[in-house]
């Protein structure tokens, strides 16, 4: 027993700090059971996904990278550090900065400072021409990509301070320290800035909260779920995705635990279900979106958590985290393709290959565009035709 615990343990830790939750590809039984992921059928394409630019950052190697939007430029890192700042519209590269660290997750920026932080708790700070302006130790790792907005740069370290620095300066403005869990994911936590106001995580033990951006009070903290079952590996259910947001509605999902959607104001949930994924939600009006680990794509009703539709075509493929806009539903899997489905009923209308490699962050909608990068480190515009 202590041996199977002993193995499932060496599993996490090794997948976790990979940034990639697919748990028990092989049962630490010895099993010679294989997750094989499922044969792409052919779609006849509704609409082509044209490309308008594509530039090579250098890859993330397993760890899950997004580029950042502001403004009118494009925000793109590598694990080897490299920083690039790219046009919008013409995918010209404006500057491109080496930063002295390896990195384990993209950078943060508001257009005007631009932060990168390295795995060992260095942030770094460059202005709108790439310049370094500051570089500060958090003393921490940092696996959460950093948010910019009004003035301050929030770091969110692996000890679970969430701490809020000077965007000029580097000086530290506040921290906010969360309880230690006996056990939790090793993991990056994804931030929802709201409004350049407050920002929205989750948390170890199957909660989601409010933090003010100015201050670090918290505004409000709801679970999502509780720990169930006998050892601590099955009671890890840990909100690690980062929420989303339709209107004053969001949604938050927590792994092996429950999927839930409540008032943004007062955290206050309509409802919640049992389900288990790491990859997150994505809302539209009146549905939200989310993939489980075995790569089963469902869509619920915002109002109640009615399922409306689940699409298993494309189990074990590891899918990443997704976009919903327009009809479709995008999402990424592990060889590099990207799928789209109807909102309406989950049919595949759609899919393009846009790398070898993985794409495990959600694609980003902005301007016309459909921004997409890959693990190989390929960042691509995309014009939907």
């Amino acid at each position: 027993m202590i041996d199977s615990v002993s193995c499932v343990m060496r599993r996490l830790s090794h997948v976790f700090i990979l940034g990639v939750a697919t748990i028990a590809l092989v049962a630490c039984s010895g099993s010679s059971r294989v997750r094989k992921p499922a044969e792409l059928t052919p779609v006849a394409n509704q609409f082509d996904l044209q490309p308008v630019w594509t530039v090579n950052v250098g890859a993330s190697e397993s760890f899950n990278f997004h580029p950042v939007v502001a403004g009118d430029a494009v925000y793109a890192a590598s694990h080897r550090g490299n920083l690039v700042k790219i046009d919008l519209m013409s995918g010209k590269t404006l500057w491109e900065v080496s930063v002295p660290e390896r990195l384990a997750i993209g950078p943060g920026s508001d257009g005007r400072t631009t932060v990168a932080v390295s795995t060992k708790g260095m942030v770094y700070a460059f202005d709108d021409t790439g310049k370094p302006i500051w570089n500060i130790s958090v003393g921490s790792e940092v696996l959460s990509e950093p948010v910019v907005a009004a003035g301050v740069v929030v770091i969110r370290a692996l000890d679970n301070r969430f701490i809020g620095l000077d965007a000029q300066t580097g000086a530290r403005k506040w921290t906010y320290q969360r309880q230690q869990s006996a056990l939790s994911l090793r993991v990056g936590y994804g931030m929802l800035p709201i409004n350049n106001e407050v920002i929205v995580t989750g948390f170890a033990g199957g909660r989601f909260g409010m933090i003010a951006i100015a201050n670090g009070g918290l505004i409000w903290e709801t679970p999502v779920s509780f720990p169930k079952g006998f050892s601590e590996i099955e009671r890890l259910n840990d909100v690690t995705a980062k929420p989303s947001m339709e209107g004053d509605i969001l949604c938050a999902v927590s792994y092996q635990g429950r999927i839930g959607c409540g008032q943004a104001r007062t955290g206050n949930l309509l409802w919640f279900k049992d389900y288990s994924s790491y990859t997150g939600t994505s809302q539209s009006k009146d549905l939200v979106f989310s993939a489980n680990e075995r790569s089963y794509v469902t869509a619920f009703a915002t109002k109640d958590g009615s399922q409306v539709w689940e699409n298993t075509q494309l189990l074990f493929r590891d899918v990443g985290e997704p976009l919903a806009i327009g009809r479709v539903l995008l999402m990424g899997d592990a060889e590099g393709y990207v799928h789209a489905f109807s909102q309406a009923n989950g049919e595949l209308v759609a899919r393009i290959r846009h790398d070898s490699s993985r794409i495990s962050a959600a694609p980003i909608a902005t301007d016309g565009l459909i921004l997409i990068q890959s693990q190989g480190g390929k960042v691509a515009a995309y014009r939907p035709k």
